[in-house]
């Protein structure tokens, strides 16, 4: 599974590609960050995280976009630049038919540290070591697109299984006994 990791944002929109499968050791395959200029008009800099993240899907054609599911933040003015990148991701993504998936930074920060309440040097350095590398990438904007794109290849076969169950349930169709012993 090939994984485009989003962390949004309108100054750094960190992006990071990941493969691998659950349970074997993943990938790195590029990381980076998508910079627009802070006095730019609004939606110049929309147009700018648009041509990156379209260049890193051309260049690395990913089976998934994983982006961080924007929350609220004490600073409204933020969150609504979060939001925009976010967006603009998404919509990326769509247009070429990539499956999303939004997962919350406390999903990201315990998939990768074990703990939803991790700082950003301990996902760094946790993101380092699963992927082998020599250095934490920078800024921690780069580390987080890896840690997304981690966590969606580590959530996805658990949350295909729950979707597919969910479908079964909704069709009417009967439990299986499978891995039951009567």
């Amino acid at each position: 599974m090939r994984v485009l990791g989003v962390d949004p944002g309108l100054t750094r929109c960190g992006v990071g590609v990941v493969e691998g499968v659950a349970g074997r050791p993943l990938t790195m395959l590029g990381v980076g960050v998508v910079r627009t200029p802070a006095d730019a008009e609004l939606g110049q800099r929309l147009v700018a995280v648009e041509q990156g993240i379209e260049q890193w899907l051309d260049q690395y054609r990913p089976e998934f976009v994983a982006v961080e599911r924007v929350f609220s933040q004490h600073n409204v003015r933020t969150v609504m630049g979060t939001a925009q990148a976010s967006a603009v991701a998404m919509l990326c993504a769509a247009r070429r038919g990539i499956p999303v998936a939004l997962h919350t930074p406390s999903e990201v920060k315990a998939a990768v540290t074990g703990s939803g309440r991790a700082d950003k040097a301990q996902v760094g350095a946790m993101v380092t070591r699963l992927l082998r590398l020599a250095a934490p990438p920078k800024p921690a904007d780069a580390a987080d697109a890896l840690a997304l794109a981690i966590c969606h290849i580590w959530r996805a076969p658990a949350q295909n299984r729950l979707r597919q169950a969910v479908a079964l349930h909704a069709a009417g169709a009967p439990p299986t006994s499978k891995g039951r012993r009567g």
